[in-house]
């Protein structure tokens, strides 16, 4: 059962409430931690895109590692999947929210690429941020407050089909060898995999010891409302891409 200490649970699964009284200069400092965040979601470096749009054939390893590298740089990606973890206290929860995830954004990833579908960059990377005020929004029980009840595995699952999304648009900014490009993709989704794996298996550990101190429950609305503010600066770049560039 996915368990959480949110003020009210938007989920359909029990959960104790709890309550917080952030103060004006915890909220100052969530904000400048925010402010300190990459203001844009990532992209394919320089260095790697002339890279890869030189490689002809079949090249699994370049593009494993490729794979691992834009995820586990991903600070939107990241920033999504801290929310969905915050509150999850069992394996086999996190388990089953980080494989929802994968299988969203592993569809839309291929498809994309291998299936020609395009889509804005700009609107997607801004739904991607968006997931992410989402997910921290719901965790300190804002949908409870506006009586919302979205079961989070579909949230997780459909926001995975958008990060999929933002992925392809990134590789589909790229000339592309055709040859080999079905294995390569099939091998970068791989690499996105262990790339999230390692990134999720860290997060772990640093959430599991945040919540044997006794700050866990005291600050846990502040570092959602951080990442809460965070996503917004995702979303106001993206926007500003789209009616600007």
């Amino acid at each position: 059962m996915h368990r959480s200490m949110k003020i009210a649970s938007s989920s359909s699964d029990s959960q104790p409430r709890r309550c917080w009284s952030p103060t004006w200069m915890q909220l100052a400092a969530l904000l400048l931690a925010a402010v300190a965040l990459p203001a844009a979601a990532h992209g394919v470096e320089e260095s790697d895109a002339a890279f890869i749009q030189a490689l002809q054939g079949v090249h699994l390893v370049p593009w494993l590692y490729l794979g691992a590298k834009h995820m586990f740089t991903g600070y939107d990606h990241l920033l999504f999947l801290a929310g969905v973890i915050f509150f999850l206290y069992r394996l086999r929860d996190v388990a089953l929210y980080v494989t929802l995830f994968a299988i969203g954004h592993s569809l839309t990833l291929l498809l994309g690429v291998l299936g020609g579908i395009h889509a804005n960059p700009w609107l997607i990377d801004t739904l991607i941020g968006f997931s992410v005020v989402y997910k921290a929004f719901d965790n300190i029980g804002g949908l409870e407050r506006l009586r919302l009840r979205i079961d989070t595995r579909a949230a997780v699952f459909v926001f995975g089909l958008a990060h999929g999304f933002g992925l392809s648009t990134k590789l589909q900014d790229l000339s592309l060898a055709r040859d080999g490009l079905i294995p390569n993709m099939v091998a970068f989704n791989v690499g996105v995999e262990l790339g999230q794996l390692a990134a999720l298996a860290l997060m772990v550990l640093l959430f599991q010891y945040w919540r044997r101190t006794a700050s866990f429950e005291r600050v846990a609305f502040t570092g959602n409302a951080a990442i809460m503010c965070a996503g917004f600066m995702l979303m106001g770049y993206q926007l500003t891409g789209y009616f600007v560039a």
